[in-house]
């Protein structure tokens, strides 16, 4: 009696490169995605320019104040108290808490001023204002 062998194959090789081209594929929608969710969330203002802006992390909180002295968080409108309550409720949980403020072009001194003055009462130390580069004008 003679034993029949099985002639074994090698199994096929692993192909590496459409493996790889699928992973940077992925790599590049996660990055674009990502960059797209991070969009600044708010009314649209027109900003004042400034020539030495710089830059600065995004903010806990985006508060916008249009020409009619009007207060917007985020894109909510929302009375000045509402917003010293908000305000205070997270600066509590987060003592890294941080507002970026969006004042039009046209709004005037008194009222950016006021909430700041009102922010700072509440316990905000991390307040940014917002302005374009005169560049992007």
């Amino acid at each position: 009696m003679r034993r029949r062998f099985r002639k074994v194959n090698p199994p096929p090789p692993l192909m590496l490169s459409p493996m790889i081209d699928m992973i940077f594929l992925l790599l590049v929608f996660f990055i674009v995605s990502t960059m797209y969710m991070s969009e600044l969330r708010s009314i649209p203002i027109r900003l004042p320019s400034a020539k030495n802006s710089e830059t600065l992390k995004k903010s806990n909180f985006t508060v916008s104040i249009k020409k009619d002295a009007s207060l917007y968080l985020e894109e909510t409108p929302i009375e000045l108290q509402q917003l010293i309550h908000t305000v205070k409720i997270e600066n509590e949980k987060n003592p890294e808490f941080s507002i970026m403020i969006r004042a039009e072009e046209e709004v005037g001194y008194k009222a950016v001023i006021t909430v700041i003055d009102e922010l700072r009462g509440a316990g905000v130390n991390r307040l940014g204002l917002a302005t374009d580069l005169e560049d992007e004008r």
